[in-house]
C-alpha cells in the first residue's frame, strides 16, 4: 500500500491558525462509516448522533510546558529542548542498554527523551542551563534517530520549575501565537505528559459534557501521553514500511468496567481521537473486552486493520500522508475519507488542530 495513496490537497489558508472563542461552534462534519454519507452541522450538535447507553472515551492528558530555551554551559551557544518522554526505570534500563544513570537519579533529577535544536553537535556528556539556573541538563544518551536522552536537575520540583522556564508547543503548522495557552489543553485534561494536546478533545465544553451525560451518554477516561511523533512525516513509500513512534498510556479498572459495560448492553463505543483509540485498540481483547494496563504502545493502524474496541470516532482532520489519516482510513475506508476531505476543502472547513472535527459513525 503506497503512503501516496493518502495524500489530499489543501491549501493553505485553510489551516486553522488560532481557536474559535466558542470550542463547540466548530463545524462537525458527520461521516457514515460504511457508506461514505456526509452531514454537515456544528460540533454542538453532536448529541444528535449519539444513543442513551453509548460511550464517549477521552483522553484526560495535558500538554507540558515542554519547549525550554536554554544555552550550552561550556560555550554559551543557544539551544532549544522539546520534551518528548519522560522514562521510567524500564525504559531507562532498555534505553541505555541495561545500564543505569550516571550518579543515580532519583536525588540528581529526572530523565527524558528530548529533541534538540540545533543538536547536531550535542554530544553525551554536554551540559546545558535553562532559566539562567533554574533548571540543569546534561546528554547522557545520543539515540540512532538523534534524540537525546538528557538528565534534568533542579532545586524544587520538576514541574514548577518546568513551569517557569517552558512554555507550550504548538504544531509546526501553527505560526500565530497563542494568547491563551488554555485553548490548547481540554477543559478535562488533568494528567501532565503531552507535548501535543488530543485535538479532538478540544471542541467539548463541561456543559457539552454535563448535557450528553443528562441524556444518558457514558464518558470514560484514558490517558495518553502525546508525543511529537504525531507530526512527523511517514518516510517509507510503502505504508507497511512505517515504524510507528511509541507513546505512554494508561487506562484504569474504572474506565474499563464503564466501557465493558457499556458494550455488555448493547452501547456503542466512540472514541474521541487518534490517541483514544490507539489505547483502546492496544488492549482490547478479540471480543473487545478491555482489561487495565499502564506502558506504551506503537500500535499502527492502517486499511486491513480490524478494529476490536470502538464502534466510531470523533476527529480533527488530519495531515496528508500522515499516520493520523491511514487510523481514519482503516475505520471508514479511504474512499470515503478521501472524499469527506474533498469535500471539507471544497465547503472551506478548518484544518489540523485548531480546525473543524467529524465524526465517524
Amino acid at each position: 500500500m503506497d503512503v501516496k495513496d493518502f495524500d489530499y490537497e489543501l491549501p493553505e489558508r485553510l489551516i486553522a491558525q488560532t481557536p474559535l472563542a466558542d470550542r463547540t461552534a466548530s463545524r462537525l462534519l458527520v461521516v457514515d462509516k460504511v457508506t461514505g454519507e456526509l452531514c454537515h452541522r456544528h460540533f454542538s450538535d453532536i448529541g444528535d448522533y449519539l444513543r442513551p447507553g453509548d460511550c464517549l472515551v477521552l483522553n484526560d492528558t495535558r500538554v507540558i510546558p515542554a519547549r525550554i530555551l536554554g544555552v550550552k554551559k561550556e560555550t554559551g551557544a543557544a539551544i532549544e529542548f522539546v520534551l518528548l518522554k519522560r522514562l521510567d526505570d524500564s525504559a531507562i534500563a532498555k534505553t541505555l542498554g541495561g545500564g543505569s544513570v550516571p550518579g543515580g537519579k532519583a536525588e540528581k533529577g529526572l530523565v527524558w527523551e528530548v529533541i534538540l535544536k540545533p543538536g547536531r553537535r550535542a554530544k553525551e556528556g554536554a551540559e546545558f542551563t535553562f532559566g539562567e539556573g533554574l533548571l540543569d541538563a546534561k546528554i547522557i544518551k545520543v539515540k540512532p534517530d538523534g534524540n537525546r536522552i538528557v538528565l534534568f536537575s533542579c532545586d524544587g520540583p520538576f514541574e514548577e520549575i518546568l513551569d517557569k522556564v517552558g512554555v507550550v508547543p504548538l504544531p509546526p503548522y501553527i505560526k500565530e501565537k497563542l494568547d491563551d495557552p488554555e485553548r490548547y489543553q481540554t477543559v478535562y485534561a488533568r494528567e501532565n505528559g503531552s507535548a501535543a494536546a488530543p485535538t479532538a478533545g478540544l471542541h467539548f465544553t463541561d456543559e457539552l459534557l454535563n448535557k450528553l451525560r443528562a441524556n444518558g451518554i457514558k464518558t470514560a477516561f484514558v490517558t495518553l501521553h502525546v508525543g511529537l511523533g504525531t507530526f512527523r512525516p511517514v518516510k517509507a513509500e510503502k505504508v507497511e514500511d512505517h515504524l510507528m513512534h511509541e507513546e505512554n498510556f494508561e487506562i484504569t479498572k474504572e474506565s474499563c468496567d464503564i466501557i465493558n459495560s457499556c458494550r455488555a448492553s448493547g452501547g456503542r463505543i466512540i472514541a474521541v481521537g487518534t490517541t483514544s483509540t490507539r489505547v483502546l485498540e492496544s488492549v482490547a481483547e478479540d471480543d473487545g473486552t478491555l482489561k487495565p494496563f499502564a506502558g506504551s504502545t506503537k500500535i499502527f493502524i492502517y486499511p486491513g486493520y480490524k478494529f476490536k474496541a470502538i464502534d466510531g470516532l470523533v476527529t480533527n482532520f488530519h495531515l496528508p500522508q500522515s499516520t493520523l489519516i491511514m487510523l481514519v482510513s482503516a475505520l471508514a475506508g479511504r474512499e470515503n475519507v478521501l472524499n469527506a476531505y474533498k469535500t471539507a476543502v471544497k465547503e472551506e472547513y478548518r484544518f489540523f488542530s485548531f480546525g473543524d472535527a467529524c465524526l465517524f459513525i
